[in-house]
């Protein structure tokens, strides 16, 4: 069996201990708010007047900080990731958000498709955040660290090794 490989340095020069956030961008943080609950499931608290934190199934938070006339949409390979365990979870998701892509002012929803050891689809929210559900195992991308480095592999690949993936 191959030794798996995830690079850390020996003695890194800052000794930090969890990645614990993330920031989105949002032009009405009260819509923003009851997307973010009632859309996406997310637990949303008010942290300022121009500001929310929000998470989903674990300790990693985003801020969502206001900002007035935005327009920059955020480009895909920045997006967003939101897991489901299956690929029919995905497929719900996907029927969810076309049927209320309006209602929230989602705009530009892919259809899913295998991609880089997962199924998922992407799409943008009315404030430009890109966002991608995904099927992912519990613990999220944790399963590609126990295959170490994945050389020879574009991020587009659809034959990465994942616990539950199935062949399209």
């Amino acid at each position: 069996m191959d030794q798996v490989v995830v690079e850390t340095a020996a003695e890194p020069s800052l000794k930090l201990k969890f990645l614990s956030h993330g920031t989105l961008i949002s032009g009405d943080l009260e819509a923003t708010r009851k997307f973010y609950v009632e859309f996406l499931g997310l637990e949303v608290v008010r942290t300022s007047p121009i500001s929310l934190m929000v998470r989903l199934g674990g300790q990693h938070v985003y801020a969502c900080v206001h900002r007035k006339n935005h327009t920059s949409k955020m480009d895909f390979l920045f997006h967003n990731g939101l897991d489901v365990e299956t690929q029919e979870e995905v497929d719900e998701a996907h029927a969810t958000t076309v049927a209320e892509a309006e209602k929230w002012g989602i705009t530009q929803i892919s259809k899913p498709k295998l991609q880089h050891g997962t199924y998922s689809f992407l799409f943008w929210d009315k404030d430009l955040n890109c966002w991608e559900i995904l099927s992912n195992p519990n613990g999220g991308y944790t399963w590609i660290f126990e295959q170490g480095d994945q050389e020879g592999k574009g991020h587009m690949t659809t034959d990465f090794e994942r616990p539950g993936l199935k062949a399209e």
